[in-house]
């Protein structure tokens, strides 16, 4: 079973943040999925690396391939399946750009450029509503 893991470069600044990603950590615990931080001061070339060592890497970016909940719902799932581990990457700061040509891919949550802290705290929430749309529970409404 693929474990997934979100990846933060830099760890979010704003109080109410960490505390909007703490109740995503916590409700996503028993699922096999969790968010590690990973320090700003680490070159974003060395966090990709470390990163990109285990399992498929994603990519968070603006340009990247939009979904519908239900949509990421049935990616989650076939994650979760999956003997591979899944790997969600965002930040840094400036972007991916540099990134843009690797053979990853990349995942929008919005066309709009959103502050990474925010983007986090959006992806554990579309992470856990989709687990929440596997189950089946009323969490989400079409």
């Amino acid at each position: 079973m693929g474990r997934i893991t979100i990846h933060v470069h830099g760890s979010p600044k704003e109080k109410a943040y960490n505390m909007m990603l703490e109740n995503y950590q916590m409700r996503l615990k028993n699922r096999n999925i969790k968010v590690e931080y990973h320090s700003n001061k680490k070159s974003v070339d060395a966090f990709v690396a470390d990163i990109s060592k285990t399992g498929k890497l994603y990519l968070l970016d603006e340009r990247g391939k939009q979904y519908t909940s239900t949509e990421f719902a049935n990616l989650v799932g076939n994650w979760s399946i999956s003997d591979q581990d899944v790997n969600l990457a965002i930040g840094p700061v400036d972007g991916w750009q540099k990134f843009s040509a690797i053979s990853t891919d990349h995942i929008s949550l919005s066309k709009l450029t959103l502050p990474h802290e925010l983007a986090a705290v959006m992806l554990a929430e579309q992470v856990y509503r989709a687990t929440e749309i596997i189950k089946g529970t009323k969490y989400h409404r079409d």
